[in-house]
């Protein structure tokens, strides 16, 4: 298996740093091979967690999705936090990039976007969340080595399947077009998301780390898929005693599916618009034999093809 090792230059405009694509040949000892092959069974089974599949589809309930980011902004304070304490050690140095990743400053603009100016006291850290927490502190304070697990786990899906929700969350929840309560998933300092993933995973391969150490470090990622999962869980649970329609509107995004058209915010789209031809014809049937009725009728019919002829294209 090939892929990118990355390379930085400066450039003159101030735009920060620019990634250049270099060829490398992997090995399966690398440690970015290593997390892949070992978190690839969790990793799956987290994907399809039903609260991932129905955002994918943008079934977004607003409350819940108010609360998943008040999950993560706690998540992303204590890995911060504990990344700062550790940016000088000799295995977690060449993965500290504050400026391109540190991700909650921007949480806690979306939660004051979406909870007011008072955001603060009017969240707390569910018990789900605060397990998570703690496990990051625990690891950060006693064995800093595994921090890159969790900055792994979280930061290269931020880069991945992160930028995909953040379309779908925007259709469906009908944010502004201007970004806010949506910066999580902004990273301004970073120019090219593929890039900075193979930047950020040639750097994990250099580090000096022993098989002992990639092995307890495949276990802490495999941990940290679980801890989201159980997050996930947590919301689930919470989203039955929330009294708030379901927003639907996926998103005609593609990419990788893993062979399951379910998971592909194209396919809900597309059955959405299926949905809605069958729907036109019962209400035809209605109203054909008004003449008011027809003149609406064309008019509905005319603005529902444009729609779904917008979502296929």
């Amino acid at each position: 298996m090939s892929a990118e090792s990355m390379e930085t230059k400066s450039v003159s405009n101030g735009a920060g740093p620019v990634y250049e694509d270099k060829e490398d040949s992997l090995s399966p000892e690398d440690l970015s091979e290593v997390l892949a092959a070992g978190t690839k069974e969790v990793h799956e089974k987290a994907e399809n967690t039903q609260f991932v599949k129905d955002f994918l589809r943008g079934r977004i309930r607003k409350e819940l999705f108010k609360l998943g980011a008040v999950a993560l902004y706690y998540t992303y304070k204590a890995m911060e936090e504990e990344i700062e304490r550790n940016k000088d050690h000799p295995h977690f140095a060449p993965l500290y990039f504050p400026a391109e990743l540190n991700r909650h400053e921007a949480l806690a603009r979306d939660l004051e976007y979406f909870y007011g100016p008072e955001w603060q006291s009017q969240v707390s850290c569910s018990q789900a969340t605060q397990h998570y927490v703690d496990r990051i502190h625990h690891v950060g304070q006693e064995d800093p080595v595994l921090l890159v697990s969790h900055a792994y786990t979280r930061y290269m899906g931020d880069l991945s399947g992160g930028q995909v929700l953040k379309k779908v969350a925007q259709r469906a929840l009908k944010l502004p077009p201007t970004g806010e309560g949506l910066e999580f998933y902004q990273f301004d300092a970073i120019h090219s998301a593929k890039a900075f993933k193979q930047l950020y995973r040639s750097r994990m391969n250099e580090l000096e780390l022993d098989a002992e150490t990639k092995k307890r470090l495949v276990g802490e990622a495999v941990k940290a898929f679980n801890f989201n999962m159980e997050v996930f869980e947590e919301l689930e649970e919470m989203g039955k005693t929330i009294q708030e329609d379901v927003l639907d509107a996926g998103l005609p995004v593609h990419g990788a599916t893993g062979g399951d058209i379910s998971k592909c915010p194209y396919y809900a789209a597309k059955m959405t618009a299926s949905s809605g031809t069958a729907y036109a014809c019962q209400l035809a049937m209605a109203v054909l034999r008004h003449p008011t009725g027809q003149v609406l009728l064309a008019t509905w019919i005319a603005a529902l093809a444009g729609f779904a002829a917008w979502y296929l294209m």
